[in-house]
């Protein structure tokens, strides 16, 4: 273990920022920048958790299976609060004129790409050539155009793109061309709320009084669930359009659990109350399922945050499959890819809103895009309140908006109060 000061001291600028100032590029911004070390540190700490509520699961795939179904989720009648673990895992490149990127958290499974299969081939590369960089990391695997591998070139082009910020001083959106707004609206996705009717109609109107104008809320039952269960999914439609009103727009998720025999008959009984999307009906390989409902129905279908490039996203628009593409710059290639995807989806007049995995990178390529392809972000309450937990200015929103970051690349910064141990993650 390193003591956090050994840490901090170690980790340098990408950490407390002083280099960020003394950091000086060669003149005219011109010369090479070589990569001299990709680094994965462990970050670990401490956090107050609340017990016993926002535990709600959504239907899954394998619910279709008896013993594989939960029963029906309830909060506690009294919960509580405990001191709960929490660690992130954060990527930092070095490079041999002393400018350090860093950017996460990460997956540990990214992280393993990232170490023992993508390291050795970035060392001493051009840290500037985003482009060429990505094209190479993608060459080099067979395996390269979906999975593991991806979200690992994911990460490392993320990461990139800060350094990139951080050596022009400028932040992320402004290298993608600049911002197209003065803020990001957000969407409150509501994944872990209670979907008991009480604890819903409250905290939707909560939000609604928040300032959000969009809501998403996850679905808990799928056709293993019987008739009982389609009928607590439309109910639920029904209960949240009454708790908002006509001026919340109500998304859902399905997170692949249904078929499309299930969804068309789903979206038959809501119709009325004008979902504004419904996400994840099926499993993404299924494009002609999602085909035939975007065709039956009125609504939108959106889908995505499984999807691995352009190339998988282009053959979901052409075959007329989807409204809204939801890739995710975590995992379907980076800032780099993302870009090249919103592109994509503006051909076929269809809104690119990415998955809420994380934000710093979809916050960046949301605000450089046109609001008509990019009209929101995903903004994952629950998840959020924690997720960046080691971060001193954490992406916020304030009345349903997310602010245009200032600070060079993606202006990540630890907060030394609340690490309290580090480790470099070594797998060889």
């Amino acid at each position: 273990m390193v003591h956090r000061r050994q840490f901090l001291a170690g980790l340098g600028a990408s950490v407390a920022g002083p280099i960020l100032s003394a950091f000086q590029p060669p003149a005219g911004g011109a010369g090479k920048l070589k990569i001299g070390a990709v680094e994965v540190w462990k970050l670990e700490g401490t956090r107050q958790a609340e017990t016993g509520v926002n535990q709600q699961y959504q239907v899954n795939p394998l619910h279709v299976y008896d013993e594989l179904r939960p029963e029906p989720y309830h909060d506690s009648a009294a919960p509580g609060m405990r001191t709960a673990a929490v660690s992130a895992l954060y990527l930092k490149i070095k490079t041999d004129q002393g400018l350090e990127a860093l950017y996460g958290p990460i997956d540990r499974e990214v992280a393993i790409v990232v170490i023992e299969q993508l390291r050795p081939f970035l060392i001493g590369k051009d840290a500037l050539a985003g482009e060429a960089l990505w094209d190479q990391m993608y060459r080099s695997n067979r395996h390269s155009r979906a999975g593991l591998f991806l979200m690992g070139i994911s990460a490392v082009d993320n990461a990139l793109w800060d350094l990139r910020g951080r050596f022009f001083h400028a932040p992320v959106y402004r290298l993608l061309g600049g911002p197209t707004r003065a803020s990001v609206e957000a969407y409150a996705s509501c994944l872990g709320y209670s979907l008991e009717p009480e604890a819903m109609h409250k905290r939707a109107q909560q939000f609604k009084a928040d300032g959000f104008r969009y809501e998403k809320w996850f679905m808990a039952y799928g056709p293993g669930d019987g008739p009982e269960g389609l009928r607590k999914n439309v109910e639920m439609v029904r209960m949240l359009r009454d708790a908002v009103g006509d001026d919340v727009e109500l998304m859902f998720d399905a997170y692949s659990g249904w078929d499309l025999t299930y969804a068309l008959e789903w979206a038959r009984q809501v119709e009325r109350y004008r979902p504004r999307w419904i996400e994840e009906a099926f499993h993404p390989e299924k494009i002609e399922s999602f085909a035939a409902l975007r065709r039956a129905i009125s609504f939108p279908v959106a889908s995505g945050e499984h999807f691995y490039g352009r190339w998988e996203v282009e053959r979901y628009l052409a075959a007329g499959a989807l409204n809204v593409v939801q890739a995710d710059p975590e995992w379907c290639g980076g800032v780099s890819e993302l870009v090249k995807i919103c592109a994509v989806s503006s051909l076929h007049d269809a809104e690119a809103i990415p998955h809420g995995h994380s934000i710093h990178a979809a916050l960046h390529v949301i605000a450089s895009q046109s609001p008509m392809t990019c009209p929101l972000a995903e903004y994952l309450v629950l998840k959020m309140s924690s997720y960046y937990h080691f971060e001193k200015d954490p992406p916020r929103v304030e009345r349903a908006r997310l602010a245009l970051p200032t600070r060079p690349g993606f202006g990540i910064e630890l907060d030394p109060a609340k690490v309290e141990r580090t480790s470099q993650l070594k797998l060889e």
